[in-house]
């Protein structure tokens, strides 16, 4: 029943989700093309920038400010960074004007439940204008590359099954992790990433 619940959720949420057709003519109207974004390594001077990124696209994306706020992104992103090691990687997207418009960040992983993941995508996160063009895939086609130089072939994802991106995880060719009763907690696993490395 929850199962069911959470999928009739995830559609009711995707229907509120911009179209392909409307973010190109949005694009074109800013004269912008998929092209023209860069996608690099966040550095430390990102961190105002990508905690406001992080609880504008959270609230899009959830529609509710409650857990996304900005002193609290800000904190957790200043520590991430002030601990920096190999252990994790965030990529951004900025626009031609450098405003970032999405990130992912990606991290080694290690779970006994899951030992046969080692990598996980953290988090991805576009602004809804900005999804839909081919950026999010590019987002994991880095993430994915940087998992692979680590000798690291396997990644798993952790999100909310209600949230309508579990299409967007699908369409990257990651499969369901069901849980010991049968059930769907939003976490996706791919036995082989170098498909999304391209």
């Amino acid at each position: 029943m929850k199962n069911t619940i959470n999928a009739i959720l995830r559609f009711l949420n995707s229907l509120s989700r911009p179209s392909k057709a409307r973010n190109m003519r949005l694009l074109r109207e800013r004269g912008e093309t998929p092209g023209s974004f860069l996608i690099r390594e966040a550095v430390t001077e990102d961190v105002p920038a990508l905690a406001v990124l992080h609880v504008q696209t959270w609230n899009e994306t959830y529609g509710t400010p409650r857990f996304s706020k900005l002193g609290l992104r800000t904190r957790q992103w200043q520590e991430q960074f002030a601990a920096k090691d190999d252990s994790w990687c965030c990529y951004v997207v900025a626009d031609p004007k450098g405003k970032l418009v999405g990130f992912a960040k990606v991290a080694r992983y290690a779970h006994a439940d899951l030992k046969d993941y080692h990598g996980q995508l953290d988090k991805i996160y576009l602004l809804k204008d900005y999804q839909r063009i081919g950026l999010g895939r590019k987002l994991a086609g880095y993430s994915a590359r940087w998992l692979l130089e680590r000798n690291i072939s396997t990644m798993v994802l952790f999100g909310v099954p209600q949230n309508p991106t579990c299409y967007f995880h699908e369409a990257l060719g990651g499969k369901k992790l069901i849980n010991s009763k049968g059930g769907f907690d939003g976490g996706y696993g791919w036995k082989d990433i170098s498909i999304l490395a391209g």
